[in-house]
């Protein structure tokens, strides 16, 4: 089979690719997905994210290399497996980032990705639940609404206030610091996924063809041209040719480990593993950086907080009730309903650490469970200084990739994730929280930095926002030039959250559908 563009990858920017440039008619587009359609119920009903967190429904699950920051444990990194990629299984959290973030990357030699030049392509997609305004687009595909509220998360917001910290009423608007509630991905009462909102409108136009369960297993290469890719689909094996280009969207850990099963990639990477030089690349899988991330767990006598009991169970019925008749109520809520952006150091220029409150007990991804109901409160740094990398743990494709996120490998990320647990802990101690009846499960009786450092090490991992591994840049280690092209190699791009030279302070599923517009319009006009 022949097409004009081969996208690698259904998530937050394939899906986004696939929809505008199959709006050419006259351009055959294929998308690749080595997951399933996204039927699950479990990813349309918000709340059912929970479920899919420690699971691999949906969920590639995988798990990085040991951690010496973190006490040699192994982490764990959810990353979506279905039509919608990670947009369908995550928190729905809509945050662009800091606007300098993205100042950042153009002073990094990246031209064309200042923020006056990004926020035209955030607008694009957007369809805001308050219109078209400065910050806002009105006529976009994916939706954005507010977060339903449960009063736990209004008294939080409340303490945080009491706490010392402004209100914001809008994070992706003038400016980011602050405390208050999330937009998020959910449309009456269901998850609005990349899929959702890009790909099943589109589904039935007759230049575009989707196949999931098909995974990619390497860019076929004539000499430094993309010519297709090798991809395997109920164990037969099968060549696709593109007229013009290939891209891929596998994600930060999917496109570093596909181009280097393809021979594209630091040379000392590959020979290990058999693999053949195609193009020595040695920014390939480098430059990984992730938000490190600590939950503060509490158990609460409140039954409307999410949880198990016996005096619970009406309420937790009600609620289904409620969702099925009007897709309203808990099981309506991405959970993390309100948060904030926060300096641990008032001469700070911008935030340094994101807060996530979640109305139930979260532990350990969710693999831990605890009888009852309860809250949680995370705490991450948002511009870590410990890097990590993506590597091959073997030549064969259907292995997953070696991750190491380093996480807590510098002493700095320890400092400030201190810093913003006590912060954390001091807005949850606010009287507006004291009707929950909280009691902290880690954290009681711990109050010397040494006590805390070793919890950190002994709790911290993932919030799920890895990126940087195919970076974007004029030095020896990047991988792709502004306009995402692969370094080298003609017919090839890189378009997802793996160029991001850095992380950008937030949830990164935002910036990963305006880097897909702006990657669409560039191989349009190619």
């Amino acid at each position: 089979m022949e097409f004009d563009y081969i996208i690698v990858g259904a998530g937050s920017a394939g899906c986004v690719l696939a929809n505008r440039l199959s709006a050419n008619p006259e351009t055959r587009v294929c998308l690749l997905e080595a997951g399933p359609e996204d039927s699950s119920p479990l990813i349309h009903i918000p709340v059912g994210m929970a479920a899919i967190l420690p699971t691999r429904h949906v969920n590639w699950a995988f798990k990085t290399v040991a951690q010496p920051g973190l006490g040699g444990r192994l982490g764990y990194q959810p990353r979506g497996k279905v039509l919608g990629g990670s947009s369908s299984i995550n928190g729905m959290i809509y945050i662009r980032g800091h606007q300098s973030d993205f100042d950042d990357w153009q002073a990094l030699g990246n031209d064309g990705w200042s923020f006056a030049d990004v926020l035209p392509y955030f607008r694009k997609s957007e369809m805001h639940h308050s219109g078209s305004s400065e910050y806002h687009g009105g006529d976009g595909e994916l939706y954005v609404s507010r977060a339903h509220r449960h009063t736990a998360t209004e008294a939080f917001v409340e303490a945080a206030i009491n706490a010392g910290h402004r209100f914001n009423p809008d994070f992706n608007g003038t400016q980011q610091e602050g405390v208050g509630y999330y937009d998020v991905t959910i449309r009456d009462g269901r998850r609005w996924s990349t899929a959702t909102a890009f790909l099943k409108p589109i589904r039935e136009r007759r230049n575009l063809t989707v196949l999931t369960g098909a995974h990619a297993e390497r860019v076929l290469l004539e000499g430094k041209q993309a010519v297709g890719v090798q991809v395997r689909i109920n164990g037969v094996h099968l060549q696709l040719k593109a007229r013009k280009e290939v891209l891929l969207a596998a994600g930060a850990f999917g496109s570093p480990h596909l181009l280097m099963l393809s021979g594209i990639g630091p040379e000392a990477e590959l020979k290990p593993q058999g693999i053949a030089v195609q193009h020595e690349l040695p920014g390939v899988g480098q430059n990984l950086q992730d938000h490190p991330d600590v939950v503060l767990c509490y158990k609460s006598s409140d039954t409307s907080l999410l949880g198990v009991s016996v005096s619970g169970t009406p309420k937790m019925s009600k609620a289904l009730f409620d969702y099925l008749r009007r897709r309203r109520g808990p099981l309506s809520s991405n959970c993390a309903e309100g948060g904030g952006f926060l300096k641990t150091d008032a001469n700070l220029v911008r935030p340094d650490i994101q807060l996530h409150s979640v109305i139930g007990s979260v532990d350990d991804h969710n693999r831990k469970f605890h009888w009852g109901h309860g809250f949680s409160c995370h705490v991450c740094v948002l511009r870590p200084k410990s890097i990590g990398n993506v590597g091959l743990a073997s030549a064969d494709p259907s292995a997953a990739p070696r991750i190491d996120p380093n996480f807590l490998g510098h002493d700095d990320d320890v400092r400030t994730l201190l810093k913003g647990y006590r912060m954390a802990r001091e807005i949850v101690s606010q009287a507006p929280m004291a009707r929950f009846g909280l009691r902290d499960i880690y954290s009681k009786d711990l109050h010397s930095d040494e006590q805390l450092i070793d919890l950190l090490r002994k709790r911290t991992d993932s919030i799920y926002h890895p990126v940087g591994t195919c970076k974007m840049g004029q030095d020896e280690m990047a991988v792709v030039d502004s306009r995402l092209r692969v370094k080298g190699i003609e017919g090839l791009r890189v378009i997802d959250a793996s160029v991001m030279p850095t992380l950008v302070g937030g949830n990164t599923n935002a910036a990963s559908i305006m880097i897909a517009e702006r990657g669409a319009e560039w191989v349009a006009s190619a």
